[in-house]
């Protein structure tokens, strides 16, 4: 999946009193980097973030005086401060203190992964994870994203949306065949939301990545309103879709609605 430029995905806001620029092309700098792209040089970052050079050396040097860049001269990485950021977030929400406990039982109950996620822009955004072992090509840990459209919790958490903010979403999707599988039709992808809408529940079979499976739940608030998504996945020659409908989803739903039940009353 081709990354597209970190400014291009920066919106169009004028310098004022609800906007600082210089913080925001700072964050855009911190995102610039990747497992694509872990160490980079200076014209590098500036191209990826659309900044003049100077602009972008200001930034790193400043990045770097913090502790959260280093560099050997020429090239520029991030440092292990840098998940102080992210855990800033994770430690700040009781809904992950909650939901850890619950995950591991699942996973030693099911012998499957689980990860749970939120919806960031067009992409889920992993924020707690429980493999049981490695299951896909792609190394997924906290803060991994995937397009939500084409994964089970996606479609959860697309299925919990108004039908007018689900159609501005869907405006914005870009249909790509990661597999024979991957729904190709934005007719067809609105079938399956409104399925996952009326289950309660989404299985996405092999449509990401051959041979993985993956089913999920939503973890909603005291209104209904899902507000992050579980999941367990597997591979598909060991645990068949039908399998997994049978094994897992009574099992999912009760964890799910137990974490659920955690912060509604939390926040009661």
């Amino acid at each position: 999946m081709t990354e597209a430029p970190i400014a291009a995905t920066l919106p169009d806001l004028k310098p004022g009193d609800s906007y600082v620029q210089s913080f925001a092309r700072g964050l855009s700098v911190i995102r610039a980097f990747s497992a694509e792209a872990p160490r980079q040089t200076l014209t590098e970052v500036a191209k990826r973030c659309g900044l003049t050079r100077a602009g972008a050396r200001r930034i790193l040097l400043t990045l770097e005086t913090l502790g959260y860049v280093r560099s050997d001269g020429r090239l520029f990485s991030l440092t292990p401060k840098i998940l102080d950021l992210g855990f800033a977030y994770l430690s700040s929400q009781p809904l992950w203190q909650f939901a850890e406990p619950v995950m591991q039982n699942l996973v030693a109950d099911l012998k499957e992964s689980c990860s749970a996620a939120v919806l960031e822009g067009q992409d889920i955004v992993y924020v707690l994870r429980v493999p049981a072992r490695k299951i896909m090509s792609i190394n997924l840990g906290l803060g991994s994203r995937l397009p939500a459209w084409c994964t089970s919790m996606g479609r959860v958490l697309l299925a919990s949306m108004s039908a007018e903010d689900l159609e501005a979403h869907l405006s914005g999707v870009q249909l790509q065949g990661h597999t024979g599988r991957t729904v190709m039709h934005l007719d067809e992808l609105r079938e399956r939301i409104a399925a996952a809408r009326e289950q309660g529940w989404c299985l996405v079979n092999q449509e990401l990545e051959e041979g993985l499976v993956s089913l999920a739940a939503p973890i909603v608030d005291r209104s209904g309103r899902a507000i992050a998504a579980l999941n367990v996945s597997g591979q598909v020659n060991r645990t068949p879709p039908d399998i997994m409908l049978a094994s897992c989803l009574p099992r999912l739903l009760e964890a799910a609605q137990g974490i659920s039940r955690l912060l509604q009353l939390r926040a009661g």
